[in-house]
């Protein structure tokens, strides 16, 4: 059998790498062995750097807040402080924009925040309360979605049959379950 020479194949790979690497300095965009290289080092910067960029965006939005809160007489570390005690969930990002944007809003806060580091401010805490019981009502109905999976398709028809549903008879058991729910 003649011999197989992978010419093209070979030639495509190596295209696609020197395609990849347009825009180098120097040989690492002419050489196949150079290209490829910096390919994979230009890989590992990407990933770092896609990892150090949610840092670097973090650091502006607080450095943004932190002025406009100076702005305001009080301190960035006391506002985040009061607006926990107060019960106000807002992300970094969205306090930067309204620090921007609308400052108005912001000094609400801002007061909102002193309020509730003098105590004047009382968090209902039923609203905490009401979230634990959803989550024990929410488990018990997994415990019992979890037993009704680990039944037979005779029980589950039995079952079916005594909650009234029509055409149990004819249902599969993923139909059954998603029936008895």
């Amino acid at each position: 059998m003649a011999r197989v020479k992978g010419g093209n194949v070979s030639k495509n790979r190596r295209r696609k790498v020197l395609k990849e690497a347009k825009g180098y300095f120097g040989s690492k965009h002419r050489l196949y062995k150079t290209a490829q290289e910096q390919l994979f080092h230009s890989g590992a910067y990407a990933y770092r750097d896609r990892k150090q960029n949610k840092r670097n965006f973090r650091k502006l939005w607080i450095t943004r807040i932190n002025a406009a809160c100076r702005e305001n007489d009080i301190s960035y570390s006391k506002f985040i402080n009061g607006l926990s005690k107060a019960g106000i969930e807002i992300n970094r990002k969205m306090l930067s924009e309204m620090a921007i944007d609308d400052a108005k809003s912001f000094a609400a806060l801002v007061e909102t925040a002193k309020k509730a580091l003098n105590g004047e401010l009382k968090v209902e805490k039923k609203e905490i309360v009401e979230d634990k019981s959803a989550k024990k009502v929410k488990s018990q109905n997994e415990a019992k979605s979890e037993d009704l999976s680990s039944k037979t398709l005779a029980e589950l028809k039995n079952i079916a049959k005594e909650k009234g549903i029509k055409g149990y008879s004819t249902m599969k058991k993923d139909e059954l379950l998603s029936s008895l729910k």
